[in-house]
């Protein structure tokens, strides 16, 4: 009798303890990465992106996302780092209308939920502003998740990312040269260019429609076919001929984000003959970038 209560003992501990050995206290979670896409300048609000939290069952927990690390990031306005330094401003939600932001203060601005057990997704709702003037790149951002238990936190990663893509666009207006009686006539009009900020670019002038012509001597014609020649120049001063082989007789600048207007500075030398008419050509200006 006194053996067969020695092996009941025995086995005793291990009854007792060995289901302990295995249950889940803490919480799990994990996150992949979030893309924005490209960002041209006009709010972007793409698709949710999960997460996923495992607590047990009936656990209380709460999911806090940090302000991540961008210089001078807050949970209200994070900051994707890019080239130079330069920075791109994003949020993040916790509902698809984009009214209730994700931070990490407890009780403000976390997310609650309890545990199943199992896992279970939620999703991030990210937006980034309009009328962000930021240089051609990528952007990336690390975001740190903390699931809050009464066992103690879990922490996990994801990485943010985006890219700004370089874009120009270009406005002209007709340069008008007026009555030409002989005398030498000077005119100007202007170009209205808008190139992402940093965005190196080129700005070059065709020859014109004319037969003949060349960008150093353009030509307008008239319904007959007579020409009359013009010149068009990249300083006021009327110095610097404006063509189209870039790196040879092209406008070299670069964008700010915001429209910027340049001269194209047109002369009709004096000593030109032709018939009483409109005469015309029709100028293609090029952004290359």
């Amino acid at each position: 009798m006194r053996r067969w209560l020695r092996w009941l003992l025995s086995l005793m501990p291990l009854v007792l303890f060995a289901p302990f050995a295995t249950a889940q206290f803490t919480c799990s979670i994990s996150a992949s990465t979030m893309n924005f896409g490209t960002y041209t300048g006009t709010l972007l609000t793409p698709g949710p992106s999960p997460l996923t939290v495992t607590c047990p069952f009936l656990t209380s927990y709460t999911v806090a996302l940090n302000a991540g690390v961008g210089a001078g990031a807050t949970t209200t306005t994070r900051k994707m780092t890019g080239p130079g330094g330069a920075t791109l401003s994003y949020q993040m939600f916790q509902n698809s209308s984009r009214t209730t932001n994700w931070g990490n203060t407890s009780g403000v601005d976390t997310v609650a939920g309890t545990g199943t057990g199992g896992a279970q997704t939620l999703q991030i709702y990210p937006q980034a502003a309009a009328g962000q003037n930021v240089a051609s790149g990528t952007y990336s951002d690390t975001i740190t998740i903390t699931a809050s238990d009464t066992f103690g936190p879990a922490y996990a990663t994801f990485t943010v990312t985006a890219t700004v893509a370089a874009a120009c666009t270009i406005s002209a207006s007709a340069l008008n040269f007026g009555n030409y009686s002989g005398a030498l006539i000077d005119a100007a009009s202007p170009l209205t260019i808008t190139c992402t900020n940093l965005t190196t670019f080129n700005i070059g002038l065709s020859a014109g429609n004319a037969t003949g012509a060349t960008v150093t001597t353009r030509r307008m014609t008239s319904p007959a076919s007579a020409t009359l020649n013009y010149v068009l120049f990249r300083d006021i001063a009327r110095t610097v001929n404006w063509g189209n082989t870039v790196g040879t007789d092209t406008l070299l600048s670069q964008g700010t984000g915001a429209p910027v207007q340049y001269g194209v500075f047109g002369r009709m030398a004096a000593g030109q003959s032709g018939n009483p008419a409109l005469y015309t050509d029709t100028i293609i200006a090029t952004v290359t970038y």
